[in-house]
């Protein structure tokens, strides 16, 4: 549907405007800009796992994992 991205699995799915989709895209680029970032802009281990919700995920799973959620932001605000 224009002006909206579908978020979900297929059931129970949530809709967000389109200029929110955006927004959480650029906020996303951010994160992932922030994890791989070289010197003193870079996070911390741990503030990577704070967002991890204190959890053993490691910076490159977490990465990974943020560059898939953009690029698939990216692809629905096309």
């Amino acid at each position: 549907m224009p002006g909206s991205t579908t978020l979900g699995p297929g059931h129970g799915v949530d809709a967000i405007d389109h200029p929110d989709a955006q927004r959480l895209t650029s906020v996303m680029r951010e994160l992932h800009r922030l994890l791989t970032a070289p010197g003193p802009d870079r996070m911390t281990d741990a503030q990577v796992a704070a967002l991890c919700g204190g959890g053993a995920a490691g910076r490159a799973e977490f990465t990974a994992w943020v560059e898939r959620v953009v690029r698939r932001l990216e692809e629905a605000t096309a």
